[in-house]
């Protein structure tokens, strides 16, 4: 758990950096009003778990499967590079990223945080906050993914 966390927070630093580079370079931000319910959604995630996870026994083979899951990660944001962030943030005049794993999904790090939300608590048996969480990303995402959508693909929103 440490090491998620740990992980978890490192990105939002990354993640604060990229985004002030790309807002003082011209970037803005759009969908920020559901971004604090993202947030503490996934700090909830985080918490349930080091609350209940305690000395469980552990799943290897969903601890692999966890682990394959972090590379695909780094692999998206070593895609993105300085254009990652956690928040939905526009740049008017750069291409759509379609190399590395945008060949294949449009949105490949929801892929992994949805399957992230599902595999951690699964890895320790604890099948409600799988459940549980998956739901509540779900319902995230749908605004989330739509925010985002019409800000990459909407060209008054690129404005």
């Amino acid at each position: 758990m440490l090491f998620v966390t740990l992980q978890r927070l490192s990105e939002l630093i990354i993640a604060r950096r990229n985004t002030s580079r790309l807002l003082a370079a011209g970037a803005h931000e759009v969908g920020a009003s559901h971004y604090p319910v993202m947030v503490a959604m996934h700090t909830a995630w985080l918490a349930a778990l080091w609350f209940t996870v305690g000395d469980r026994p552990v799943s290897m083979p969903l601890l692999l499967l966890f682990a394959v899951l972090q590379l695909m990660r780094i692999w998206v944001l070593a895609t993105l590079g300085s254009r990652w962030t956690t928040r939905i943030i526009v740049t008017q005049d750069a291409p759509l990223v379609k190399k590395g794993p945008f060949r294949f999904l449009r949105h490949p790090n929801y892929a992994v945080v949805t399957a992230e939300i599902a595999v951690l608590p699964l890895t320790f048996g604890l099948i409600w906050i799988a459940a549980l969480f998956t739901l509540f990303n779900a319902a995230m995402l749908y605004v989330r993914i739509g925010a985002e959508n019409r800000a990459l693909y909407d060209p008054a929103a690129r404005l």
